[in-house]
């Protein structure tokens, strides 16, 4: 049995993961320095967040542009998006107004990929027979 995985739908869970994480891991983890656990403000901790999601992200807009639509759009707004994730860590003090584009960016990308990839729905000419109604 072969499992297929939804490269798109973990690249926007990585992503909202990555949202969600910037956007609470203050408010609810605010305690660790205390523990001597220092994950808030880890350079190294956000800069491997930054780079997993740009990894996974990237599989997947190139499965859905390599298999199915072969638009670069997609790719486009992604990068941009990490892009203003970088630029977020390097600029500290204008976090939120690379944070909330960043998001909004990569989101939109894969769900630009996920539309893409579903009005291709692996249709060839000879394949499809769009005038049968499914029941």
């Amino acid at each position: 049995m072969r499992v297929k995985i939804n490269w798109d739908a973990l690249g926007i869970t990585a992503s909202l993961a990555c949202a969600i994480h910037c956007a609470l891991l203050p408010l609810f983890l605010t305690s660790l320095p205390v523990l001597g656990v220092e994950i808030i403000n880890n350079a190294f901790f956000e800069y491997f967040m930054i780079f997993l999601a740009f990894g996974v992200g990237a599989w997947a807009l190139y499965h859905g542009w390599k298999k199915h639509h072969h638009q670069k759009m997609p790719l486009i707004l992604f990068s941009i998006g990490m892009a203003c994730l970088l630029l977020k860590e390097i600029w500290h003090d204008q976090h939120i107004f690379f944070l909330v584009p960043a998001v909004s960016l990569i989101v939109a990308g894969h769900y630009y990929n996920y539309r893409l990839c579903r009005k291709a729905n692996h249709c060839h000419a000879n394949d499809c027979n769009h005038d049968k109604l499914v029941a």
